[in-house]
Order: C-alpha cells, then structure tokens, then sequence
C-alpha cells in the first residue's frame, strides 16, 4: 500500500483471473480517507498478505463508503463490510445481483451517490460502468473503459480493434467521456 498524491492510497493485487498480457494482470485498488470518512474504489484484498487488512486499517478514517465502477468488482466488498461495521457498497444495480448480503448495498448513479462524489455515465449504449470523482481529492477513478499504461491513458477494448470498432470509439464511446473532462 503506497500513498500515491497526497491522502489517496493505492495498492495492486494480482488479478483472480487474468495473466499478464497486453495490460498486465494487477488490479489497482484505492483509499482515500478524508473529511470524516474513507471511500475505498475497487477494493480486492490479498489473499497471501496476512498483514493487509491490518495495514488498510492503519489508513481507514471515519465511516467507509465502497464505491464499485462495474459490476464484476465487487470482489472484496462484503469484506470491507464485514471489517468496518456501518460500510455502504454503492455502485451500479448490477452490484447488488452479485452480493450476497444486499443489506449495505446502494444503488449509485449521476443522480445517486455519496456526498461529495460525483458518478457519470459512459458509453452509447450505455455501460454498467460508472466512472466516479471524489471530488475532495480531485480524484477520478474508472473501472475498465480507461486504463493506465505505461504510454499513459488508454480506452480500454478486449478484442481487436478493426476500423470499424475504431470508428466506434471516436464517434459513439469517447464522446460520452467529454463530461468528465469538463
């Protein structure tokens, strides 16, 4: 666990099933305490660091408030929970479908987040996945569409891109990013 800017903390767990390849087999998870409370992003705990979770705490500050960008990072949510009573898991509806305790689950949206974080829509069609910014620390987090590389930020496509799947990106996907940027 690292802190990377100041009071955002990130820490990388070797993906459940992925390998290395194009992007890598990490997946980035993030804590960001502050003003009263800690918001994990993504959180996947370590299953061979016995000394994580006791790590994590050292971080945690105040009520804890998962926010999750897509539905299959989930992961280590119902931990968090488990960990620090009185934890909200927000993310989108597809979250809650794969919880077992639906109990601390919140359905996060543009018009439905915690305070001070701000939730966007992506993607014509539009995806599951919703971007988030915690505004307190100027921090945007994605869970697939972008990634970091080390050429820098990337749309992220699981398949070859033909020209049409190009074409695609530039007129229907990347124009849905515009909002975030402003």
């Amino acid at each position: 666990m690292q802190e990377i800017a100041e009071g955002i903390w990130r820490w990388a767990v070797r993906h459940p099933e992925w390998h290395p390849g194009t992007w890598g087999a990490e997946v980035g998870c993030y804590a960001l305490p502050g003003h009263g409370r800690t918001v994990l992003i993504d959180p996947l705990a370590p299953e061979d660091d016995a000394g994580f979770w006791e790590r994590l705490d050292g971080v945690v500050a105040g009520p804890v408030s998962c926010l999750i960008t897509i539905g299959y990072h989930v992961r280590s949510a119902e931990e968090v929970c488990a960990r620090y009573p009185g934890a909200t898991v927000w993310g989108h509806r597809n979250v809650g479908k794969r919880m077992r305790d639906r109990g601390p689950f919140r359905e996060l949206s543009p018009q439905s987040a915690p305070d001070g974080v701000r939730a966007y829509s992506i993607g014509r069609p539009r995806r599951a996945e919703l971007p988030v910014l915690v505004e307190s620390h100027r921090a945007l987090a994605f869970g697939d569409a972008v990634v970091g590389t080390d050429e820098g930020l990337r749309m992220w496509c699981n398949e070859p891109v033909d020209e049409g799947k190009r074409r695609f990106y530039a007129d229907r996907f990347a124009p849905t990013l515009a909002p975030i940027l402003a």
